[in-house]
């Protein structure tokens, strides 16, 4: 899939975040120019215009979208336990709602959003429920209970406003756990040793993603020939997890529908809307190399 003309210079919003960081660098790293916007500064960013404040900041956010021609919004309170839930909800779409909707009514054309793969609901739904089939894909039916997850569903519904309004292309990004290679692995460690997250991360399909694929996917929304609204899952080819597939959804999610068979450790989660719509791929594996374990233990 050929690239468009990358644009000239972005807009990220949650620029001194986990992922808002290394995104900054990536774009710089590939000429493009960075307005980088962040409520606080642990470190100097590489960023060539720097905003400080809150991505919800309407008159804040038309400064910053000055000669932007495209967004990546990424900033948002990450958690549903980070804050009370009307902080969480009215935080993250309030803030979305802003960035999309200044940078329509300035001639952005262009957004990529950070979604979730919490945006269906089940991962943190405190209720006893599934997923309704695997894998995973766009369509799952939503059952949400926590502020986050919902926030995060209603972001995709203001990018598909921004997009009616005003002509806008918008990618979100329905990210899994998105770490470094070394933080995954002690994520994995952790996940590996605790019966009771091995059991939640189900409703989940044991997903993750490694940064440098997570940054790709980033990229290739601004830049591949696109138009309209894409909600797109991302995801690593495997799970966090040595055990089979299978076998861990032979234990932990035994009443559900499995619409395919699943190989040794390949992830339930259907990201083929991604690769069609921005010939992306994830490179990384972070149990490549490690023997599959047969039988889940508890």
């Amino acid at each position: 899939m050929p690239e468009s003309t990358p644009p000239g210079r972005v807009l990220v919003t949650g620029a001194d975040g986990i992922v808002g960081r290394p995104t900054v660098a990536a774009l710089v790293d590939r000429g493009i120019a960075v307005t980088a916007l962040s409520r606080s500064w642990s470190a100097p960013t590489g960023a060539d215009r720097v905003v400080t404040g809150d991505a919800a900041d309407e008159a804040l956010v038309r400064d910053a979208l000055a000669d932007v021609d495209a967004v990546v919004h990424l900033a948002a309170i990450a958690h549903p336990l980070l804050d009370t839930p009307r902080a969480v909800f009215v935080g993250n779409t309030s803030a979305t709602f802003t960035v999309l909707a200044c940078a329509g009514e300035a001639g952005v054309r262009r957004a990529v959003i950070a979604s979730s793969i919490n945006a269906f609901g089940v991962p943190m739904n405190h209720h006893d429920v599934m997923p309704a089939y695997y894998p995973l894909d766009e369509a799952s039916p939503v059952a949400h209970d926590d502020a986050y997850s919902l926030s995060k569903w209603v972001d995709e519904q203001i990018g598909a406003f921004a997009c009616s309004r005003w002509d806008m292309t918008v990618v979100a990004l329905r990210f899994p756990l998105v770490r470094d290679l070394p933080a995954l692995r002690r994520r994995a460690e952790q996940t590996r040793n605790t019966p009771a997250e091995r059991a939640r991360l189900a409703r989940e399909g044991w997903a993750y993603l490694e940064m440098s694929d997570a940054l790709d996917a980033i990229v290739r929304g601004l830049t591949q020939p696109l138009s309209g609204m894409h909600t797109l899952l991302v995801a690593a080819d495997d799970t966090i997890m040595k055990e089979s597939t299978e076998d861990l959804l032979d234990r932990y999610a035994a009443g559900v529908e499995r619409r395919q068979r699943f190989d040794a450790r390949q992830a339930p989660i259907d990201t083929s809307a991604a690769r069609r719509a921005l010939g992306w791929a994830p490179v990384v594996s972070l149990v490549e190399g490690e023997a599959p374990v047969m039988e889940a233990s508890a």
